[in-house]
């Protein structure tokens, strides 16, 4: 079976911090920072980068669509 490595990369600006991305994402690869945004909103960030695996769960349930996914086949 194929590995694959994921990244996923937010526009946070546009993320709003509704943490709906985070319990979508079945390794907890999601977390929101203490920062906020321009406007006033914890944006989603990812902590854990080497767990993500490119599912897209968390780019399909995100209502503002600011999350984009790549995926690479890792040999």
């Amino acid at each position: 079976m194929a590995k694959f490595k994921g990244e996923i990369i937010i526009d946070v600006e546009k993320c709003k911090g509704c943490q709906v991305c985070a319990p979508a994402c079945s390794f907890g690869c999601i977390g929101f920072s203490p920062k906020v945004n321009a406007k006033g909103y914890n944006y989603a960030v990812l902590e854990k980068p080497d767990a993500c695996i490119g599912c897209a769960n968390c780019a399909i349930v995100c209502p503002d669509a600011v999350i984009t996914v790549y995926k690479a086949k890792v040999e």
